[in-house]
This record gives structure tokens, sequence and C-alpha cells, in this order.
């Protein structure tokens, strides 16, 4: 027999690796570029989100609702004096605005409005407001009860009139609508400090707004310190501090990626050395193998920074996993030089270099799929992980012919492969077995697939500490409620048809209240009547003012003889008759808060509204309820972005196991071109029957399908079909192979296993997918070691 010719290379080995010196310097000078120019890491896990498609009104409001609610730090001095928790307010802003870094661009309590001008404001329009009980009296002409109230205030020793008030407001009839105005709010000001009293205690409530996003890894750092600094200077025993904010949450997300960077990728690192001594019994392979992971991830990290010009925090925290794909690499080389001792390393990748070239071809479209998916930080992941992949590839081809020379020493390691292949060959000729496994097979995938649930909400992805969220229940408690993230927006062509709309739909959110459906809501209108009920308001005063306001001087016993009382009332309320209440009359006299209820006319002409919402407890019957309730000349919708997001979320998840069948099918066509029809079907069959191993094992174990399920499930197809590739490609025996496939599964699973682990459950679906996913598909490759044999 004649020995095999010996391939050729325009390349020698020490030219290879001087190529690789250089673009490995290129690609690190380029790096230090970008990070100098700007490139960051990006912690906010809103930034993985979809970007929804929203008409201007909308995504107007909800950029102002976000801006209002977003950096915001709510915090509650809670003691059984009144006073001590007052005080303690005091304190904490005076040691929150003292910060010379000014962590903080707003520290506020009570509102910032000038209720002195305010209050001025609403009076100069005292013969446009009426209350309900007012409304029906003048309506009935029954002035006698509005006069008798009257003259109960002026002859009271507790009572607020005086000759001034009685001069311009003869029946008293303001004070009675401011009451109306604030009788929704359980909370009281004093002292410059906003506070609610509940039983035998007292809570004082401070706001601040952070300068920069607490989803910044380094302002969360400088806002947290400045907090524990004040928080220190009122601590005291009758006081407890509540807390609640993104700031918070961001943090300990921020924490916990990474610690779990910091472990898995410690791990994984520590299970590839032991698996290299367990395999090689030399630690002589694992700098190679460091040295294509580090060039993997070097490349990796470069590639996504230049194209995102950041790096999402989560993305490392996949991207670790890259150390468990790349590293395969490596086993595959030495597993065959170990299989083919006489053979030098250009030899070693020669034999091994179609089944790679195809393995990074599958891996990458499967990554190229992700990419195709809308959510940023998932994008980054396909670009790290594919480009990963390639800068190991290229290390392997440019670098190993030079470095990796040195002979192995024999192991067991082989041994042990090919004890496993003849166990399999084993089981396989046994036609009872057989039908054994494959009716278990059948009834699990059956029984697994019927228990399987998805749940798309992006709340159930992402899951804060169970202590930031008790404390933010405790602290929405004395906020009576705080905001909900949904909100109603009404809109309209002007702002008189808009008005006219708030005071529509507030019926229709009473009777929400009352059914149990939302427990408060907070509406503009509660602030200003409708231009029509102003104009209402104004002709039923004319009865005191017109036809009776002579009766009223006498019944109250006001001196006028001379006419002047009469005559200066009539005037100003004949003067009164053209000004009206308008919303941007009372937006330029309210706080910050207020302002953000309005908005202004977008280039369509509409104007809006924002009504905030409180204790949302039947959010489907409410949108429901909005969603059948016609307002004349407006049009009104319950805003969710989490809702929106969610269901976006559904739609990309069908996208993407569509995504998957078309991978399959490629992948397929692509197969049947090289391989006989048999071997190009047992090479997408192994994958196929792991994906839908798996899918039966997450409807037993109870975890609900999301999308990041099914976007794990395109690696398990990527990894899957590299393991058949590498038994299909075998030319001589598989037990090298075999011995590759079983290190390579090891170092993936103990990435992917430790990723099933983390605290957020975006992260965990995705490790889980894999770890189930991996491990059928090495369970089942070697099964592809039958067809093989059959064609050779």
């Amino acid at each position: 027999m004649s020995a095999k010719p010996v391939k050729t290379h325009l390349f020698s080995a020490k030219w290879r690796f001087a190529i690789w010196c250089l673009l490995i310097s290129s690609v690190v000078v380029y790096g230090v570029n970008l990070w100098q120019s700007g490139a960051k890491v990006q912690s906010d896990i809103l930034a993985m989100l979809p970007h929804l498609q929203q008409d201007e009104l909308t995504h107007k409001a909800l950029q102002q609702v976000e801006n209002r609610l977003a950096n915001q730090v709510y915090i509650a001095i809670v003691s059984s004096q009144k006073q001590t928790a007052i005080n303690a307010a005091k304190t904490l802003i005076h040691q929150l605005k003292q910060d010379p870094q000014q962590a903080f661009s707003q520290v506020t309590s009570a509102s910032d409005s000038d209720i002195n001008a305010l209050g001025k404001w609403y009076f100069d329009h005292r013969f446009k407001l009426l209350t309900a009980d007012q409304q029906h009296a003048l309506t009935t002409r029954q002035l006698d009860g509005l006069i008798a109230k009257a003259q109960q205030q002026l002859y009271s020793a507790f009572g607020f009139a005086n000759s001034q008030l009685i001069s311009q407001d003869p029946l008293l009839l303001f004070s009675d609508n401011m009451l109306a105005l604030t009788a929704s709010s359980s909370l009281s000001q004093e002292q410059g400090i906003l506070f609610n009293q509940q039983a035998n205690q007292t809570a004082a409530i401070v706001i601040a707004k952070g300068a920069q996003s607490a989803f910044n890894p380094n302002a969360q750092q400088q806002q947290l310190a400045v907090l524990n600094h004040a928080f220190a200077a009122v601590a005291g025993v009758d006081v407890q501090i509540l807390k609640a904010g993104a700031l918070f949450h961001a943090q300990a997300a921020t924490s916990s990626a990474k610690q779990e960077i910091t472990f898995i990728g410690g791990l994984s690192l520590i299970g590839v050395v032991l698996l290299v001594w367990l395999g090689f019994r030399t630690l002589m392979p694992l700098h190679l193998a460091l040295l294509t992971l580090s060039s993997g991830l070097l490349l990796a990290l470069v590639t996504t920074l230049s194209l995102f010009n950041e790096l999402h925090l989560l993305t490392l925290v996949f991207g670790t996993s890259l150390i468990g794909i790349a590293i395969d690499y490596s086993f595959h080389f030495y597993c065959e030089k170990l299989s083919q001792p006489q053979q030098n390393a250009q030899q070693v990748i020669d034999n091994i270099l179609p089944a790679m070239t195809l393995a990074l071809a599958t891996s990458s479209l499967a990554f190229i799929g992700i990419g195709f998916t809308p959510f940023p930080g998932m994008q980054q992941v396909a670009v790290f992980c594919a480009s990963g992949l390639f800068g190991a590839y290229i290390t392997l081809v440019l670098a190993f012919p030079l470095l990796a020379n040195k002979p192995l020493k024999p192991s067991n390691a082989l041994n042990w492969a090919q004890y496993y292949l003849h166990l399999v060959i084993k089981i396989s000729a046994k036609p009872v077995i057989n039908r054994v496994v494959f009716c278990i097979i059948g009834l699990v995938c059956f029984a697994g697939l019927l228990q399987l649930q998805h749940n798309d909400d992006i709340r159930y992805l992402q899951q804060s500490p169970q202590q930031i969220t008790d404390e933010e229940n405790q602290l929405r408690h004395w906020l009576s409620g705080g905001t909900d993230n949904q909100f109603i927006l009404v809109s309209a062509e002007n702002e008189t048809s808009l008005l006219e709309a708030l005071h529509q739909l507030t019926p229709t959110l009473d009777l929400a209240v009352n059914q149990g459906e939302l427990n408060h809501f907070f509406s503009l209108a509660t602030l200003l009547p409708s231009f029509s009920q102003q104009q209402q308001n104004y002709q039923l005063q004319g009865l005191i003012y017109q036809q009776n306001l002579p009766h009223i001087i006498d019944q109250l016993g006001l001196n006028d003889d001379t006419g002047l009382l009469n005559q200066s009332l009539l005037t100003a309320y004949l003067e009164a008759q053209p000004a009206n209440l308008t919303p941007n009359a009372l937006l330029a006299l309210g706080d910050s808060a207020l302002k953000d209820l309005w908005l202004t006319p977008t280039n369509k002409g509409s104007v809006g509204a924002i009504v905030l919402l409180t204790g949302i407890n039947k959010l489907d019957e409410l949108t429901t309820r909005i969603n059948h309730t016609q307002l004349s000349d407006a049009k009104v919708k319950l805003v969710d972005k989490v809702g929106d997001i969610s269901n976006l979320m559904g739609q990309y998840r069908q996208f993407t196991m569509l995504l998957l069948l078309g991978v399959l099918v490629i992948a397929c066509i692509i197969f049947c071109i090289k391989y006989p029809i048999k071997l190009a079907l047992a090479v997408i069959g192994v994958p196929t029957l792991a994906i839908i191993l798996t899918l039966s094992s997450l409807g037993l174990l109870g975890s609900p399908f999301s999308l990041f399920h099914a976007l794990a499930l395109i690696l398990v197809l990527g990894i899957g079909i590299d393991y058949s590739l590498f038994f299909a490609e075998a030319k001589h025996t598989s037990q090298g192979v075999m011995m590759a496939i079983f290190m390579s599964a090891c170092s993936t699973l103990l990435a992917f296993g430790l990723l099933a682990f983390s605290q957020t459950n975006a992260i965990h679906f995705f490790g889980l997918t894999l770890l189930l996913g991996i491990g059928y598909a090495f369970l089942l490759a070697p099964f592809m070691t039958l067809i093989t044999r059959k064609m050779r």
C-alpha cells in the first residue's frame, strides 16, 4: 500500500505564525483605540429589549413618563413622632444637596409649586368653580342652604372668613372648591416636607433624582455612597429608612452579573484545566488551549465594540460560554494528534480542517440566526460568539502548525473513548433494547411536549432580590400606592376637546375603581373643570351675583348702605366671564411632575394628556374597559409598554422557532450535497432529536418556554451538528473523535450548566436549555459511528 502523499502549503509554519501575530497585534491596537474613543460597558437590562414602533404622541408620552420615573429614588423616613420624621427628612435633604459630587440633580419633598400663586390663580377664577353640591344647590335655586353655611363660617369662632374674603366671595364657595381639589390625596405638607400618617406612625417622604442613569455602574456606586452617607446622618433609635427606585434594582442586577461573570468564567477555566489533565496527563496542551481561547475572546470583544460601541454586561455573561465552545478546537486537534502520533501539527490540522470548517460554518449560522432577533443584547451575543469562534479558528490554522509540534504521551483516555463506542455498538446490536429505548424516548417526548407552556412576560426574566421588593412595597404603602408602569393616554385635536374628554373618562375610571380593577387614578380633570363646565358654573353663579346679591348681603348682615359692595362684586363677576382656567396656565404654576402629564401638540397637531394609574389589580379587565370607552372628538388607550414588549417577545419566540426550522432545512440541503442522503439525514437527525428531547424535558420540568429558550435551541442545533460532523468526517477510527467530543461536551456543559444556576431568569433559561440540549446531543452523537461504519 503506497504512502499517503504529504500535502504542500503555500506558507510555511513560521510565516503563518507571523501573519497570526500581525493580526492579533492589529486587533489589540484597534481595541485600545476603540476604548479610548468612548466604547463602554452597558449594564442597563432595558438595553436588551426590542424597540417598539409607536406613534409620535405615544412615544412622547412614554418618554415623559420614563423621564419622570427614571433615576428617581424614593425615601420614606418613618418614626412614631411626626416632628422627628420631618426633622430627619430635612437633614437628609440637606446632606444630599451638600454632596460635592452632585450625584443627585434634584432633591425635593413637598411640591415645588408656588402654593400662594396657585391659590391666587384659582381664586381669580372662582366664578368658574363649583363643587357638585354647590352646582345642585344653585340648579335647584336653594340659596338658603348656601347662605346658612356661610353664616356659620362667618360667626364661628373657628371660622376662616374675614371681611376681605367676604367682600369678594360672600357665600364662601371658594374654600370648599379648594378642599375638593385636594381631597383625593392622603399626603400632607408641613414645613416644606411631604408626609403621611397612618396609625401611630409618620412617614416623611424625600424624592431624589440621579444626575446620571441608574443603570450606569459608576453612577450606581456614586449615588449609593452618597445615600449611605446621608442615611448615616439621620439614623436613630426611632427612625426607620425605606427606599425604592430603579437604582437599587439596577445595582442588584449589576452586582449579580459581575459575580456570575467571575464565578462562571473562573469555574469554566478550572474545568478546562481538569479536562486537559485527565485527558492528556499533562498541562502542555492547556497553554495553546488558553491561547486559542484568549484569541477568540479578544476578537469577540473588539468586534462587538466596533459594531455597537458598547458591550452589554449580559453579553459578557453569555459570552463566558464561549470558553466551552472555542476550546473545542484545541480538544479536536490534540485528540487527533493523540490518535495519530506519527503526524506533525500541520498534518493533524489537515485531517480535521474540513470538519472544523463545516463546524465553524454551522455554528456561525446558528449565531447569525440569533442576530436576526430584535434584541440589541442578543445581537451582541451573536456577534460576540461568532467572531470569538472565528478567532479561535484562525489561531488553530495559523499558530498551531508552529507551536503545537511537541509530541504527546500515550493516554488511557483514548481507550476509555473506545470502550464507550464499543458499548454503543453493543447496545445498538440488540433489537429488544432498541425498541424499549425508542418507546421510552417516544413517551417522554409525548408527555413533555403536552405539558410545555410558554411565558413571554419580560417581568419574569429579571427578578430582583426579595428584600428590595418587600422594602419597595412598604414604601408604596406610605405613598398611597405610588404609580404603576401602565398609564392612559387621551389625545384630541385641541385642548378644549382634550379637557372635555378627560372629564368624560372620569366616570369610567371611577367605575373601574369601584369594581376593584385599580385602586386610584390621577387626571388633570381633577384640577380643572372642562370648559363647558366652567361656563355652566359661571352661569349658575349668576343666580348669586346678578339676581340675589342684595338679598345675600342683607342675610349675612353686611353693611352696604352705599351699594359699593354689591357693585364691586357684580363688576368682578362680569369681568371674569371671558377668562377660563386653562391647562397651560395651570401647568405654568404647577410643579414639574404636573407638567409631565400634558403633551404639547405633535407634528399632526394632536395634543395629549396622561392619566396615571395606581394599584392595577385586573389589567385585562381594565384594558377592555378602556378600549370600549368612546369619547367625543378624542381617542383613549391604555399604554402598557411592558405588555407590548411581552407580546413582541411572543411574536419573536415564534419567529425564532421558524428560523430554527429554516436553519435545519438549509443545513439538510448542504449536507445532502456533500454526503449520501442517509448520512446527511443522520447528521441533521442528531441535533433535531436533541431539540425535541430538550423541549420535552422543559415541559416535564415546568420551565415555561420563552424567547431565550428558543434562542438557546439555535445553539443546540449548531453545536449538535458539530458533534455529528466530526463523526461523519472521521476517516480512520472514531476513538479520537469520541474523546474530543467528550471533552468538548464536558467543557460546554460546565459553562452552560453554570448559566442554568444564574439568578437572572433570562440567563437561567438560556443555560438550562443548552445544558439539556448539549447533553442529549452528546449522548446521541456516538450512534453516528454505526452509520459511518456501514458507509465504509
